[in-house]
């Protein structure tokens, strides 16, 4: 596993230490990254290793095949990673990455199984999180498997399942009558509070927020990892990617850094395209305006619950990816989005987040327009399970459970009692 040498922010590039927890960059706030010795990783981590080390651990199953390039730790680990990677039966070019294979049904499992590692690593007691649902709900799980406390503060009208998760797994949740940009302002009250009230240090709550900590980028960034070694240590065309608040977009283009380090992968690194909904759109919105970064946005409103962030803390930074690799950043309406969830599940025997659906919502406009072609090996994230949206999908359907069921039922052709 890989030594961190420092932790560097995103936006001046100062250094500082890992070898306590850390936030944000205490010169300009900026993001963190995890930076590591590369020349020496490039004489120990080898690439032809990962698969007969995968095959001899349990500890190096899922994402944690990639130990050699993540922090050297003891993971708190509830299989997470090696997610399947799908050929379409329509397009000979698609492949989507079905992230709902997780556990709690999310790509959020990479990013919170490696940030509660590091909160038990540093001792840590007590981890807030603000959400717009499926990081709550992989918080809960990974904090209980870690016997860490878990805060969590979301939306009320999040999918169901986000509210049963954190009951379930034992976290203390507060609904909240708003968006997950009033979530994170009540978190930061808290903690400020915790310290104003000089609270024991062991008491006061983490803040485990999207980019405001360094380690939940480094368990995204496995799904470039994963993606690269899936299709034979080679780029694809492109990624598209359903963007909140963009860790997996950001942590992708990391790993893709240093795998070209390391010798990994060689070749024109994939046009990165950002995903949203109509509803909630900044990041799309200042693409489109050709801005730096995005402005709040108003009235945001979708079923696509897990892109309702307002304002995203890395809106620079995914801009930027976006743009360097040749990509865009593009919206679809809550219908094209409905329409795509029935469309894949009917045709691809998958059934789609409403997040994922905006990926393949964009991907069919862009084969329909001509940007793209069939035969262009695109890699589409599915983000999370369908199933965890049921409530929500019958919901944009106008569906309904049946309100009486039939007397008798038929079972393997035989009619069971009344």
């Amino acid at each position: 596993m890989a030594v961190i040498a420092s932790l560097e922010c995103a936006r001046c590039h100062h250094h500082v230490s890992a070898e306590t927890p850390q936030t944000l960059c205490p010169l300009c706030a900026g993001s963190l990254y995890v930076r590591y010795d590369m020349d020496k990783l490039r004489q120990t981590a080898k690439r032809e290793d990962i698969a007969a080390r995968a095959a001899a651990s349990p500890t190096s199953l899922g994402m944690w095949r990639y130990c050699s390039v993540l922090p050297d730790v003891t993971p708190v680990t509830l299989g997470e990673g090696w997610t399947p990677m799908l050929h379409s039966k329509r397009y000979p070019g698609l492949y989507i990455k079905e992230e709902g294979a997780n556990p709690t049904g999310t790509f959020k499992a990479r990013g919170l199984g490696l940030a509660v590692t590091m909160a038990r690593h540093y001792g840590l007691q007590h981890l807030a999180v603000p959400s717009a649902g499926n990081a709550a709900g992989a918080l809960a799980a990974y904090a209980a498997a870690a016997g860490i406390k878990a805060h969590i503060f979301m939306p009320q009208d999040v999918p169901f399942a986000n509210y049963v998760e954190g009951i379930v797994y034992g976290a203390n949740v507060t609904m909240v009558d708003g968006l997950i940009s009033d979530c994170a302002r009540m978190v930061a009250e808290n903690i400020k509070a915790q310290r104003e009230a000089n609270t024991p240090t062991s008491e006061v709550w983490f803040d485990i927020s999207t980019l405001k900590e360094p380690f939940r980028v480094e368990g995204k960034k496995t799904m470039g990892y994963e993606l690269v070694e899936q299709l034979g240590w080679q780029y694809p065309d492109a990624v598209f990617y359903p963007t909140g608040g963009g860790v997996g977009l950001i942590g992708m283009w990391k790993a893709f850094e240093e795998m070209e380090q390391l010798g990994w992968v060689t070749g024109k690194r994939p046009k990165m395209y950002a995903l949203q909904a109509s509803g909630c759109a900044p990041v799309a919105k200042a693409f489109e305006e050709g801005k730096p970064a995005s402005e709040f946005f108003q009235n945001a409103a979708t079923f696509a619950a897990g892109l309702r962030v307002p304002k995203p803390y890395g809106d620079a930074i995914i801009l930027d990816i976006v743009r360097q690799s040749g990509g865009k950043a593009l919206a679809f309406s809550d219908e094209e989005i409905l329409a795509s969830i029935l469309d894949y599940a009917k045709h691809e025997g998958i059934f789609l987040s409403p997040e994922g659906a905006t990926a393949t919502a964009a991907y069919d406009a862009l084969i329909a327009t001509g940007d793209l072609k069939p035969t262009d090996k695109v890699v589409l994230f599915n983000t999370g399970a369908g199933l965890k949206y049921t409530d929500m999908t019958a919901e944009a359907m106008h569906l309904k459970r049946p309100g009486t069921l039939p007397k008798s039922m038929p079972v393997g052709g035989i009619i069971t009692p009344q």
